[in-house]
């Protein structure tokens, strides 16, 4: 069986964690706390990040997008990444945008600064950073609303890979209860639909050591 090595909050192991569940591949997770620096862990991937997917093989594949592609040629039926070149252009860029710009812009400002500063000893969370994460979010999710009032899913009529790295960030950020749902109702809308997938269901179970997510983390529909 594959194993994941994942972290807890770390939306990159939450974007394969969906794709496997989409592709309906078993696999074991292992959390692994990257910023120990274990020394078996950088044996496996240097770079020292998770998620880290070792196959049935041996083999260890690293970085979360090269381990999805992967993962959709092993299993080409119902294409994560879409049918034509137009399509895996558009699920592409907009795979790009969610795993950088939001990732930069507003997880690594939320969920950086409020946890994983805490997890790594790096003192308390930056008040202006934080700041900067909620009004970032905001245009954030008005993208997605812009996106889904023009097409079923994010990149077009199928639900893809961008869908998946859109709903891996936001669910960090919904964890420590930071996204405004109500002023957002379009985007609330997609990622209701998103939380209703088998695939993502199992996201929802997550329960960090002494940070409980809010009471609705968890309900289909809020």
């Amino acid at each position: 069986m594959l194993k994941l090595y994942h972290g807890w909050l770390s939306p990159f192991s939450r974007k394969v964690r969906i794709a496997l569940g989409e592709k309906g591949i078993e696999f074991d997770l292992i959390v692994e706390k990257d910023w120990e620096r274990r020394r078996e862990f950088i044996e496996i991937n240097p770079a020292g990040s998770v998620p880290v997917l070792i196959t049935t093989d041996g083999i260890a594949l690293s970085d979360s997008q090269a381990i999805c592609e992967y993962l959709d040629e092993i299993t080409p039926t119902d294409s994560l990444l879409g049918s034509d070149a137009y399509q895996r252009a558009e699920v592409r860029r907009l795979t790009a945008w969610f795993d950088g710009k939001f990732y930069k812009e507003v997880t690594e400002n939320l969920v950086g600064e409020k946890l994983f500063k805490r997890f790594m000893g790096m003192g308390q969370p930056d008040s202006n950073a934080i700041r900067a994460g909620h009004k970032n979010l905001e245009t954030h999710l008005n993208y997605i609303i812009w996106l889904t009032e023009r097409r079923r899913w994010l990149a077009g009529s199928n639900f893809s890979l961008a869908d998946i790295a859109a709903a891996a960030q936001v669910s960090c950020v919904d964890y420590l209860g930071d996204v405004p749902w109500k002023e957002f109702l379009g985007a609330k809308d997609w990622y209701a639909r998103v939380k209703s997938r088998p695939s993502f269901r199992p996201l929802l179970t997550d329960n960090i050591p002494g940070m409980s997510p809010p009471d609705y983390y968890s309900n289909l529909d809020f």
